[in-house]
């Protein structure tokens, strides 16, 4: 998505509607919700109506988004904004020394903290699921090397927040 952009990545209209694929444009709605909020310094209760009432599962200037499960994009954004002080410091200590979370590009701050939320509160959802369904979400935005650092960021905090499900390295 562009910086400048504020309609969110559309993707494919799958006829199979299983919650799955509803769960995964949730995460992509969620990621575009918080990347819009960094970029525009938009709030949460206005980001929220917006992309319920215009963007998830709507046809928009002729495009069909994809239906997305709004409780599950409201936990995802919500969640996010009510714990971001407690994981902008768990991702920057998972970033390489030298790479703060402000450095990296807005797309991926919204990413990671996403995908940082949901390993650490969705635990109704398996990490590895949520590991590569966050790195599927950065591959529409950004090059292999960085969605390499997604994947490796939250492998480790997956690592971190549910060793037992991860199971030895």
């Amino acid at each position: 998505m562009a910086e400048s952009s504020n309609k969110p990545f559309r993707g494919p209209v799958r006829a199979n509607d299983r919650k799955a694929n509803r769960r995964g444009a949730a995460r992509l709605a969620a990621v575009q919700a918080l990347y819009q909020m960094d970029i525009a310094g938009a709030g949460i209760n206005d980001v929220l109506a917006e992309f319920e009432s215009h963007w998830l599962g709507s046809e928009v200037e002729g495009e069909q988004y994809l239906p997305a499960e709004a409780a599950f994009f409201r936990d995802i954004v919500s969640g996010v904004v009510r714990d971001q002080t407690k994981i902008d410091p768990v991702l920057d200590t998972a970033l390489e020394r030298g790479w703060p979370l402000q450095r990296i590009e807005a797309i991926l701050r919204a990413v990671l903290r996403a995908g940082a939320y949901e390993l650490e509160r969705r635990k109704d959802v398996p990490a590895k699921v949520v590991v590569s369904e966050y790195v599927d979400i950065a591959h529409a935005f950004v090059e292999r090397d960085e969605t390499g650092m997604v994947n490796a960021v939250l492998e480790q905090l997956a690592r971190q927040y549910r060793a037992d499900e991860m199971g030895p390295k």
